[in-house]
């Protein structure tokens, strides 16, 4: 049989079609070619929509069948990662009622802020795991205030893993892991947190009905099916935001492993089995994928918004005729340090590693008669590398122990100098690995259909590309780098 991922991102949509039996990829592809527009109607928000999600997976499955020649009829299981903490509204018919507030949108910290003191920090630390901050939950609060006529014809909130998951089955359903990174969950109480619904005037009807992370969540629709030409007994049997969904394409389950990602964000995801936060909560626990109420099971997340998005600024707005590639060159012949130049990587809203404060991206130290825009390419990669860096000080605090970083071959670990920085920074060795989010979905969705009977079958296939080590001769002089860089981020938060 064959497993279908998809990995519904902001910046294009993924798949991969995977033969359960062997665990190799019969197909995999991305749509579109260029990155997806994000809509910004005032500054500090933005916005997709669903809509457009939905057409652009129709689209790309159908291509891939086609192209790949693939007999959609063994597809019997489909696997959804979607980007965290977006906000989707239906009304009963399940029509769309506003664009989705996705998880870049900085419009509700103060939201977030005043329910904080409103309910107590010590009830949403030691319950939620985190200040309600600027995730979904906020963001639905700030539809209420704002545009009350959108508030009034809610049927139910979701995801955007849940609405993909909607318009496959019919059915509108979340789970406890996608709740708790909308800070809907009381972890003390397991259950729906009534002192949200409370603060924010929520109805507890707005709710999704809750399935299980790896479980049949839904049969897909007959029209559906023949639409997509896949077979009518297939069955939606896994969903999970995209941090979590990486850590688990990296087979990162238990306490101690630590999966990264670098993407239009970045992320340094651990695991944690005790319930701990940070007190300022730059950082955020959510229940990974196998948390349960017997066993604790808690992904601790850093997420840095400006991460590739930057890299993809800085190429179109100054070197579009270059490839990444060549971008990578150019800045490998850039000593580290970038010979002063400083970047601070914070320009797509506002950073919870900052405590939500949105301080824009800076460079800093530019010489007009010694640097070059090599310069700025190497020292923004470092800047994203140092972002990582001050953030796993941050988990570390926590008892977060962190040897070894495990990644996909992908997006920034691409570049030599991102992966290099990364190791001889945090002291821990790289393991890069052929996979990505839409395989990860594959692999959770033949769990959860019973294709593979456990994590251990789901991940026999998966391969290990190579391994980073810190470099200690290039160690102090990176610490040095990181030093001016701290500074620079110091003043800049004054």
């Amino acid at each position: 049989m064959y497993s279908l991922g998809f990995d519904i991102g902001s910046s294009s949509i993924k798949a991969s079609i995977l033969d359960a039996d062997n665990g190799t990829v019969v197909a995999e592809g991305f749509y579109p070619k260029e990155e997806m527009t994000i809509d910004s109607p005032q500054p500090g928000f933005a916005e997709q929509n669903p809509e457009t999600w939905w057409e652009y997976s129709k689209l790309l499955l159908k291509q891939l069948l086609k192209d790949k020649n693939v007999d959609g009829q063994k597809i019997k299981s489909i696997g959804i990662s979607y980007q965290m903490h977006g906000l989707v509204l239906v009304d009963k018919e399940q029509n769309v009622l506003r664009p989705s507030i996705i998880w870049c949108d900085s419009r509700a910290v103060n939201i977030g802020n005043d329910a904080f003191r409103a309910i107590g920090e010590d009830y949403c630390l030691g319950h939620l795991l985190n200040s309600p901050g600027n995730f979904t939950a906020s963001k639905l609060a700030w539809v209420k205030q704002n545009e009350p006529e959108v508030f009034n014809k809610i049927y139910k909130f979701m995801l955007p893993g849940d609405y993909i998951a909607m318009k496959l089955t019919g059915h509108i359903s979340t789970t406890i892991s996608g709740l708790s990174e909308g800070i809907f969950w009381d972890f003390t109480e397991n259950k729906i947190s009534e002192k949200v619904l409370e603060q924010y005037g929520i109805p507890n009807s707005f709710i999704p009905e809750i399935h299980p992370t790896f479980s049949v969540q839904g049969k897909i629709k007959s029209s559906i099916a023949d639409e997509l030409g896949i077979a009518k007994d297939a069955v939606v049997s896994y969903r999970a935001g995209d941090q979590p969904n990486n850590a688990f394409s990296l087979n990162v389950l238990n306490a101690g492993e630590v999966a990264a990602t670098a993407g239009t964000s970045g992320v340094v995801y651990g695991v944690i089995d005790q319930v701990n936060y940070d007190e300022l909560s730059r950082v955020n626990q959510f229940a990974h994928l196998n948390h349960a109420r017997d066993k604790i099971s808690l992904g601790v997340l850093l997420c840095i918004n400006g991460t590739g998005i930057q890299n993809s600024w800085l190429r179109k707005n100054f070197a579009s005729t270059l490839s990444y590639n060549e971008i990578n060159q150019l800045a490998s012949k850039i000593s580290i340090g970038s010979e002063g130049v400083s970047v601070l990587p914070f320009g797509n809203g506002a950073e919870r590693v900052l405590q939500n404060k949105n301080i824009g991206s800076q460079i800093s130290g530019l010489d007009f008669n010694r640097h070059n825009h090599a310069h700025v390419f190497r020292a923004a990669q470092e800047g994203i590398v140092f972002t990582f860096k001050y953030g796993v000080d941050i988990m570390k605090e926590m008892g977060l122990n962190i040897n070894v970083i495990r990644a996909g071959k992908g997006n920034m670990f691409l570049s030599e100098i991102f992966r290099e920085t990364l190791a001889n920074i945090t002291g821990a060795s790289i393991e890069l690995y052929e996979t990505d989010g839409a395989q990860g979905a594959a692999r959770g969705a033949a769990v959860g259909c019973g294709a593979y009977s456990s994590f251990e079958e789901a991940f026999v296939s998966l391969k290990k590309l190579e391994i980073i080590n810190p470099k200690k001769e290039l160690i102090s002089v990176t610490e040095a780098a990181y030093s001016k860089w701290l500074s620079t981020l110091e003043k800049a938060l004054q």
